[in-house]
């Protein structure tokens, strides 16, 4: 945000910082978008996309399937039809909320099609944060308490860091659904932790 600062009359001293309304506005960042858009002709954008979000979008599809080698499937499987989207408008889509919708569904799709039981396996890492063995064990056996919604709503929030709103398009529920699900989710998670609410 660009402040322009100006003397105006009230004294030799007296500033004040005035902002435009131009400058208070946040300019949306359509790079995601753009590279969606470019993305089914450019490998370079592609890559971009992957490298940007993969870990998102195994951490949501492990919410959803808890099955390692599924999980990277799903990975695969929504960058390859993220070059196949043809209806995305650049000007009112939200990237982020975009590609990890196509992977809730293409999760869910493997979920149903495999119906695989849920496994033990050990994921070591949820987004960019580093976990010892141990550490992701203890996450993975609290999030064994939730019930599917709250632990999709909950890696949403704390491993992809979409905002509730986003949540609400990508579960297609209303935001106020969305959040009474992470307040109920998370009051579960402590509770098991054994942490004072």
């Amino acid at each position: 945000m660009d402040a322009v600062t100006k003397s105006v009359n009230g004294g030799d001293t007296a500033i004040f910082t005035v902002f435009t309304e131009s400058d208070t506005v946040p300019k949306p960042d359509n790079t995601v978008n753009e590279l969606i858009l470019n993305c089914s002709t450019s490998k370079e954008s592609l890559s971009k996309l992957y490298t940007m979000f993969k870990d998102s979008v195994f951490a949501v599809a492990f919410g959803i399937t808890s099955d390692y080698h599924l999980s990277q499937d799903c990975v695969t499987e929504t960058f390859v039809r993220l070059t196949q989207v043809k209806k995305f408008s650049a000007k009112k889509g939200d990237g982020k909320g975009f590609i990890l919708t196509i992977a809730r569904n293409v999760a869910l799709e493997f979920r149903r099609r495999y119906k695989r039981e849920i496994s033990n396996f050990i994921i070591q890492s949820y987004g960019e944060a580093e976990k010892t063995v141990e550490d992701s064990i203890y996450i993975n056996q609290l999030l064994k308490h939730l019930n599917d919604v709250q632990r999709q709503t909950v890696i949403l929030r704390c491993c992809a860091e979409l905002t509730f709103k986003q949540i609400a398009k990508v579960m297609r529920c209303p935001e106020t659904t969305v959040k009474s699900r992470y307040k109920k989710a998370i009051s579960i998670l402590q509770e098991k932790a054994g942490e004072d609410q």
